[in-house]
């Protein structure tokens, strides 16, 4: 039962007031056909839309089994007019759906399930004579059938109440029997109120006639009296729009305008491509980096050397390569004073028989090679060009030992004539990749030179006599202590003497990826061994183990002190380096693991710490690649935000175009929730295919840019590549922009007047 009771509403413009209705009461029972009839402007159409909730009225009460419908949330409204069927004047299809699509709406608003909807929507075209029409849109149909549509739209979620505002209006006469006849059928077993201005329609099929002139009821031919003992009950129908359906409707709404949606999802790909480019790049120079350090440079060895490095002590003590950033950027505002000069120290990594002990408790398969570097003191002679004889100062001048792993130093290095040193006589010479050798060098073995440039059979050949300590010390009968001998040529020839020559000269190849070689000479590991066991057994090394002070100064000595006479004299055996050779990266990785467990629960000074060179290298290359990574994507966002703006605009474009079926979707249930959802879907729908599109092209790019790129340097054959990691993070990107881009308007959307947007044209 509807019970209007004293109802006003005035329409109000710039300059005057329409009272459309002027306190109209009136009473309709169920199952029934009541017109309405009337002139235009007299009414009709504002008191149904009333009755619907879509006009709250200004003063008045309407009552649907009950429940006052002002009174009503607005929740509650919404959930009314799901419950009584709506006929517009004017059809009000949604032209992007089909004939099935558009009865079966109410129903996918209602959430029922989908096996239901086909039912019943199959039952309604049934019911209003559409075979063969489901699967065709509204344009394709005669005034006629969309008003079908139109009815069995209003059946769909079996409503109580059909209002049917001008069925007839824009109908030949023919039809608008067929149709009349079809309500009349309706109204059986529903309630239907019947608005027309048809006098003839109204009169051959409404049992009862309420006819209206400027806002007032004039006429009533069947009035009925409300009983207020009478019960009433009214239960709404709670429902809403799915996800799923609103993106149905974006997606339908967009083919409709396909060649704009492609346009705008194109202007919204361009950031998407600008990026997309850098990150590949990015990611293919980190690939190479990654793949060099896992292949050519996981051979390089890890160093732990004697060799001083910079440390921070205190707070922000950290090992080298590592910055504490703990107390980085602190508020407040307070300096905070510190002497750097303080904090930063050297620190010495202490080798001793220990820590030897350590490192050869390695798994042995995880390295190709350990390498002990032992800077013994040699006594070298030399008679260079002048047929003099010389001292050769190796302490001070580019004499070192060579690694312990041959094959590795043939792989980075060329010999560009003679051999590689094979045994403890044979010396090899190093000199830069532009054939330099420094003039301290030829000048430290004897060599005086007046020009520019030297042959390599110049340098190929030179001798040098290695003399034991026992030949080169010799104890003095006056102070008692060693002292070594002034007259070289007397020692020269000396039989236990050994001969040194230089064999080969070795520069670091093009494609090397380092220099592991100092500029120099350089010797072999069985030469150390030779001068180790040599200078351990010298007089003047026994005599310095067992004296409480030193047999060349006759001073006391500490401990540290006598390590270092005995370091001078070649008698200390304990490695001044290590080099670990591993035998890939991941073996790397398990090394400097196990390294790094000797250094736990030790103080500071007493931990020895390791360099890795390739991991030194590739850092950072690396953080060059991802400084310019950030600089360029940050140029590239730019595009990416223009495009969401642009993506915003033609989002409000589509909500202007769209706002009729705004009002029909609200006419019809819909929630501002829904309506928002709507706008949302399509943005995301836009920004989904913006993103694709543009990781899809940006990908066909990177072909072209990896030919080019390889033309110029054939090392690097794919230097663009996408990962799948970074396709989806941009197409999220895209979406997530997009659709914060569409809020605004999709926002605008839902706060639409369902009654005046339904009057948009």
């Amino acid at each position: 039962m509807i019970n209007v009771q004293h109802v006003t509403k005035t329409y109000y413009d710039n300059t005057s007031a329409l009272h459309a209705l002027n306190d109209v009461s009136f009473t309709i029972l169920d199952e029934s056909i009541t017109g309405i009839i009337g002139m235009s402007g007299a009414g009709k159409s504002t008191i149904l839309r009333a009755l619907a909730g879509l006009v709250v009225p200004d003063s008045g009460v309407i009552e649907i089994d009950g429940q006052t419908i002002h009174e009503m949330n607005s929740a509650s409204l919404r959930e009314l007019r799901k419950s009584i069927g709506v006929v517009f004047q004017g059809y009000q299809l949604l032209m992007q759906k089909t004939v099935f699509k558009n009865i079966a709406f109410p129903l996918e608003i209602a959430g029922v399930d989908e096996f239901e909807i086909s039912e019943r929507v199959k039952q309604l075209i049934k019911m209003v004579g559409l075979q063969g029409k489901e699967h065709q849109y509204p344009a394709k149909l005669s005034g006629g059938q969309m008003q079908r549509v139109a009815i069995a739209r209003a059946l769909s979620n079996n409503p109580e109440i059909i209002m049917a505002d001008e069925p007839t209006g824009a109908l030949d006469s023919t039809t608008s029997v067929q149709i009349m006849d079809l309500i009349r059928e309706i109204a059986k077993d529903k309630l239907v109120i019947l608005v027309t201005h048809n006098n003839k329609i109204a009169h051959d099929y409404a049992s009862r006639i309420i006819t209206m002139n400027d806002g007032n009821i004039t006429s009533d031919t069947n009035p009925y009296e409300i009983n207020e003992d009478e019960p009433q009950e009214y239960t709404l129908r709670k429902t809403s729009m799915s996800f799923k359906q609103a993106m149905s409707l974006s997606f339908n709404n967009l083919k409709t305008k396909l060649g704009r949606a492609l346009i705008t999802a194109f202007a919204g790909s361009i950031g998407i491509i600008g990026v997309g480019l850098v990150l590949s790049l990015s990611n293919g120079l980190n690939q190479e980096i990654s793949s060099l350090e896992t292949g050519t440079l996981s051979d390089y060895p890890l160093t732990i050397s004697e060799s001083p490095m910079f440390m921070q002590r205190g707070p922000g003590a950290f090992m080298p390569g590592e910055v504490d950033t703990t107390n980085e950027f602190p508020s407040g505002n307070e300096l905070i004073v510190t002497d750097a000069s303080q904090n930063t120290v050297l620190h010495y990594n202490e080798l001793n028989d220990d820590y030897v002990t350590f490192v050869e408790g390695l798994d042995s398969s995880l390295y190709s090679d350990i390498s002990y570097g032992r800077s013994v003191a040699m006594n070298l002679l030399t008679k260079g060009s002048t047929n003099a004889v010389t001292k050769v100062q190796t302490n001070n001048v580019g004499w070192s030992e060579l690694p312990d792993n041959t094959s590795f130093i043939l792989a980075n290095y060329d010999i560009l004539t003679g051999s590689f040193p094979s045994n403890k006589n044979e010396l090899l010479l190093v000199v830069d990749s532009f054939n330099n050798i420094d003039i301290k060098i030829l000048n430290a073995i004897g060599m005086t030179v007046d020009t520019e440039t030297l042959s390599f059979e110049d340098l190929i050949g030179t001798e040098f006599r290695l003399v034991s300590n026992n030949d080169y010390y010799q104890l003095s009968n006056l102070s008692n202590l060693y002292v070594p001998i002034t007259d070289y040529a007397s020692i020269y020839n000396v039989a236990n003497n050994q001969t040194l020559t230089i064999t080969g000269i070795a520069r670091v190849k093009a494609d090397a990826n380092g220099t592991i070689l100092s500029e120099g000479i350089h010797y072999t590991t069985s030469l150390t061994d030779y001068v180790l066991a040599e200078a351990e057994a010298s007089d003047v090394a026994v005599a310095q183990v067992a004296s409480e002070t030193s047999v060349l100064t006759g001073l006391a000595l500490t401990e540290s002190t006598r390590k270092a006479i005995l370091r001078n004299l070649g008698a200390i055996s304990t490695p001044s380096s290590i080099r670990i050779y591993p035998l890939d990266f991941d073996a790397k990785t398990e090394i400097k693991t196990y390294l790094d467990t000797y250094n736990v629960d030790l103080e500071e000074d007493s931990k020895i710490y390791y360099l890795d060179l390739a991991e030194t290298i590739t850092d950072t290359v690396g953080t060059l690649i991802d400084t310019i990574t950030y600089v360029l994507v940050a140029f590239s966002a730019i595009s990416l935000i223009v495009s969401s703006i642009m993506i915003g605009i033609i989002t409000y474009i589509s909500v202007l175009e769209r706002t009729k079926e705004i009002g029909i979707l609200r006419a019809l249930g819909a929630r501002k929730k829904d309506i928002s959802r709507v706008f949302n879907a399509e943005t995301i729908l836009i920004g989904l295919t913006a993103g694709v599109m543009g990781v899809v092209i940006a990908w066909g790019i990177t072909f072209p840019i990896n030919a080019i790129i390889n033309k110029l340097v054939p090392e690097m054959s794919s230097i663009a590549r996408f990962s799948s990691t970074a396709m989806l993070a941009l197409i999220t990107i895209s979406v997530v922009l997009t659709l914060i881009s569409g809020l605004i308007p999709s926002r605008l959307a839902a706060k639409k007047d369902p009654v005046e947007a339904l009057r948009t044209e």
